[in-house]
């Protein structure tokens, strides 16, 4: 059931981003359809389908290991390439809840102190 879950969440998040762009677009029928693709990504509407793919990965990604799982790989390929005052200060901007940051920002701070 829990795999049925991570399938029906990587289909829905692209679903919905299509319906609120076709919501947006203006027309109706086909034409919303080719307009909201078209503006979904670069290079029209393949742009706008490859657009929906990555999201449909990055949301079975999350369905997957969790979005905390997620931030913190994201946060640890940062701390390569970045000082950790400033990639804590990028965290307070992310549009997450402030628990999430905290348990990243302490993720963070513990990661610097292992390397």
């Amino acid at each position: 059931m829990d795999e049925l879950l991570k399938k029906m969440a990587a289909f829905g998040v692209p679903g919905i981003v299509l319906v609120v762009a076709i919501s947006v677009s203006g027309y109706a029928g086909g034409v919303a359809i080719t307009v909201a693709l078209a503006s979904l990504g670069p290079f029209g509407m393949i742009g706008g389908i490859a657009t929906l793919g990555v999201i449909g990965l990055i949301s079975h990604t999350i369905a997957d290991y969790g979005t905390e799982k997620v931030i913190q790989a994201v946060v640890k390929e940062q701390l390569k390439k970045k000082e950790q005052n400033q990639i804590i200060k990028e965290i307070w901007n992310y549009p997450i809840t402030k628990g999430l940051k905290l348990k990243v920002i302490n993720y963070v701070e513990n990661t610097k102190k292992d390397r």
